[in-house]
């Protein structure tokens, strides 16, 4: 397929997406979840959980005490690496030029010093702390609301806006005009990555999914207001500190940032 091509698959897909948003409704007064779709979502949130209990759950388990820390830190860390120019891009369509200089220049001092990523010298020696956004923050920024609830399969809890900006940042990964084959490489890191954050997250995981009385209502209620933190759009008074904030995006980030 030509680059004209592609560029073309990209924008039908893209215009599609953004079509999509006229369906975001807005979320009920009080700040409650919207969440006419739940019947689906709760079928689909069954097939989420068959998966952990199968695949996820023992092949972390496995990972985290077979491979050593420190390479599975290492692993991690290149598997960020690679999501930075995702972030750069959505930084400045958020108009956020600080975050995107400051995301830019972690970017290049952990994948020169940071032998690609491996190591994060960006954090410890030059305080370059990780500011990781998505196309879903943007949106965010751009005033679009979350609209309804999703449990998507496969990839877990989500909202109208939030999947919108996972398909454009599937399809628009900026990484892929900067690194050839970068699908390869990615699923080389964000596969492991996923299994690592699944494995520290294990005891939180564990309890969510298996301890709790309705595991869906649980999972629902902590990606809405993990989310609405993250964003802003809920006060700490309402939520103290956020536990959960990195839970999700690290368990099921790695099994989209392959592509």
């Amino acid at each position: 397929m030509t680059y004209k091509n592609q560029l073309i698959n990209r924008f039908a897909v893209l215009s599609v997406a953004f079509i999509g948003l006229s369906a975001c409704a807005a979320p009920p007064e009080g700040g409650g979840t919207n969440d006419p779709y739940e019947r689906v979502n709760r079928a689909s949130h069954e097939v989420n959980k068959g998966v952990d209990t199968v695949v996820l759950r023992p092949a972390s388990q496995v990972y985290g005490k077979v491979v050593p820390n420190p390479i599975r830190r290492s692993i991690s860390n290149a598997a960020a690496n690679l999501d930075e120019p995702r972030s750069i891009v959505n930084h400045i369509a958020q108009g956020d030029l600080q975050d995107a200089g400051h995301t830019f220049f972690r970017f290049l001092v952990n994948s020169t010093i940071g032998v690609f990523g491996l190591f994060d010298p960006a954090t410890g020696d030059f305080g370059l702390e990780q500011r990781h956004t998505g196309f879903g923050d943007t949106l965010a920024t751009w005033g679009v609301r979350e609209g309804a609830y999703l449990e998507l399969p496969f990839l877990g809890p989500s909202n109208e806006r939030d999947s919108v900006g996972l398909i454009v940042d599937i399809v628009a990964n900026p990484l892929s005009a900067i690194v050839s084959d970068s699908s390869d490489v990615q699923v080389a890191t964000s596969v492991p990555s996923g299994l690592n954050s699944r494995f520290e997250f294990s005891d939180t995981i564990d309890s969510l999914l298996y301890d709790s009385e309705d595991s869906y209502a649980q999972l629902r209620l902590f990606y809405t207001e993990s989310r609405r933190f993250a964003l802003g759009e809920q006060s700490s008074a309402e939520d103290g500190v956020d536990p959960f904030d990195d839970l999700f995006e690290g368990v099921y980030g790695g099994l989209y940032e392959d592509f």
